[in-house]
């Protein structure tokens, strides 16, 4: 093998790795429910970030194995809990959130993540915050 292959062949795998760039990032979900006065802005963490995938457009050459369109998702999450302020007695004032702790390129499970990306924006308060 010549040696620009074999370079180009190292940076490619390399390269390949290192493009992944499915991290835990700092993200503001806004919590309110309808029975309480205030809105909550709880900072977490969520994974986010680009993972190599495969190009679909050869698809009937390919093994549907080889066609993996992976997402950044989580590989390790706790759940943490916040008291939503204003609450009346007979309303449970609490919210459970998930946190990352750490982020891997896999298939999107629909178990604990929302697969799809829309474009509304709905992260918002209707409430004053507090």
């Amino acid at each position: 093998m010549s040696p620009l292959f074999v370079t180009a062949l190292l940076f490619g795998l390399t390269f390949s790795q290192t493009a992944s760039l499915c991290a835990p990032s700092e993200y503001i979900i806004h919590v309110e429910k309808r029975e309480c006065a205030y809105c909550l802005a709880i900072n977490t963490t969520i994974c986010a970030g680009f993972c190599m995938t495969r190009d679909s457009n050869g698809k009937k050459l390919l093994l549907k194995s080889a066609l993996s369109q992976n997402v950044c998702t989580y590989k390790e999450m706790l759940y943490q809990t916040a008291l939503i302020p204003g609450c009346p007695h007979h309303t449970i004032p609490y919210y459970s959130y998930p946190v990352a702790v750490s982020c891997k390129c896999g298939k999107c499970n629909t178990d604990y993540s929302d697969c799809v990306h829309e474009k509304v924006r709905t992260n918002y308060c209707t409430k004053p915050q507090k």
